[in-house]
């Protein structure tokens, strides 16, 4: 999710939400079952309808990212060793899958932010939900890893602040942590990155003394959790670490890496958030 703080522009046109999806994530697909799979999307696209905010909310088809755009946080090498391989039928890279319609769907996923970020600045909403798929924290300036492609997160990000955004709080709550998005920002005080996750786990990045460097020290604020910490955990450590970060720092950006394996019932990861937390 996409938020802008703060917005002191007044449009009663504006739709205050919209969730950004195209049906073309559902064609990124693995050749057997995967636990990133279409239906992931599908069922909340599900939920979502039968819903009372459906009546309030714009579905908005995005607009892929260009490379240039991509670029903000991958190496152009990777990029089109990317778009190569996804054209020749893809496979698999290290542990993550793509096949031949992967690279548009991650385009498109990096996309869905980046046109959220232009819809903010246009005063035509303010939030977005990116309902998109490949995901993307895991991905790395030129690797591809953990399920993710391009690091969507991180690209709105960069893309944000090339539009003149100064201050961006990207809070990352998946059971696995974001290492690529960390290393995206590790060094910058632009963006203050805040990760709930699993600890230890995959990737085996996120203890606590992971900070930050340079002008990025003290940016960086991971928050491991232990197995079978869920909803009062969660909450606890919301209102005795991220609520003050967030209210020190004053972002004019909100975005949320928002990965659901925190649940109880994924096969993933060992955490217990349920459906009410």
């Amino acid at each position: 999710m996409v938020t802008a703080r703060g917005s002191t522009k007044e449009d009663s046109h504006r739709v205050q939400s919209a969730i950004l999806y195209s049906p073309f994530f559902l064609k990124h697909q693995a050749p057997n079952y995967h636990p990133e799979n279409p239906q992931r999307l599908e069922a909340i696209l599900e939920a979502f309808k039968k819903s009372a905010f459906s009546k309030n909310i714009e579905t908005i088809e995005p607009k892929p990212a260009s490379k240039e755009q991509i670029a903000l946080n991958h190496s152009v090498k990777y990029i089109e060793e990317l778009e190569s391989f996804c054209k020749a039928g893809g496979g698999y890279l290290d542990d993550t899958y793509a096949n031949e319609y992967s690279y548009i769907s991650a385009a498109l996923a990096a996309g869905a932010g980046i046109n959220t970020v232009d819809m903010i600045i246009d005063n035509k909403i303010s939030k977005g939900f990116c309902l998109v798929r490949p995901p993307g924290h895991h991905a790395e300036h030129d690797k591809a890893m953990g399920f993710c492609l391009f690091n969507n997160a991180a690209i709105t990000a960069k893309y944000a602040l090339s539009k003149g955004f100064k201050k961006i709080l990207l809070l990352d709550f998946d059971a696995h942590h974001g290492n690529g998005t960390q290393n995206s920002f590790y060094y910058t005080d632009q963006v203050l990155y805040i990760s709930y996750h699993q600890w230890p786990h995959y990737p085996g990045t996120g203890s606590a003394e992971e900070k930050g460097e340079g002008d990025g020290l003290d940016y960086t604020i991971n928050i491991p959790l232990e197995t079978g910490s869920g909803n009062k955990e969660f909450l606890e450590l919301f209102d005795k670490i991220v609520q003050p970060a967030a209210d020190k720092y004053q972002p004019d950006l909100i975005i949320v890496s928002g990965g659901f394996d925190s649940h109880k019932d994924d096969p993933l990861a060992q955490l217990n958030l349920t459906d009410d937390g």
